[in-house]
């Protein structure tokens, strides 16, 4: 049984950075690609970073997905954040190997809130 736990949110300024943390168990995440998607009150779920196999680490925007396989974890550093980045972000895997336009997410954590304050 797959489990994914994320950490690391929490109330921060705006300009401000935090680095969330995808711990997961239960399945080798240097097999998947892996992702961070978010969703903010009476919004849809969106997708925020995804990360294939084999890359260490990728900057879209202002965020920096990464990975560790040795540890089984990923994680997502956010610079300069705004307020509207404020929502819960989870962290999930993905059935394939490679980040598609599509992504097949299929593991997915419980999520880190993340508020950012003006």
């Amino acid at each position: 049984q797959v489990q994914i736990v994320e950490s690391g949110g929490g109330l921060v300024q705006a300009g401000g950075s935090l680095r969330l943390s995808c711990k997961v168990s239960g399945l080798n995440i240097g097999d998947h690609a892996m992702h961070w998607f978010r969703q903010a009150p009476g919004k849809e779920r969106e997708g925020v970073a995804c990360i294939s196999r084999g890359v260490i680490s990728s900057v879209r925007g202002g965020f920096t997905i990464s990975r560790d396989n040795a540890k089984n974890a990923a994680f997502l550093e956010m610079d300069s954040l705004k307020p509207e980045d404020t929502a819960m972000y989870y962290c999930a895997t993905d059935r394939y190997g490679v980040c598609k336009a599509s992504p097949f997410p299929e593991d997915w954590g419980q999520g880190t809130q993340v508020t950012v304050s003006s």
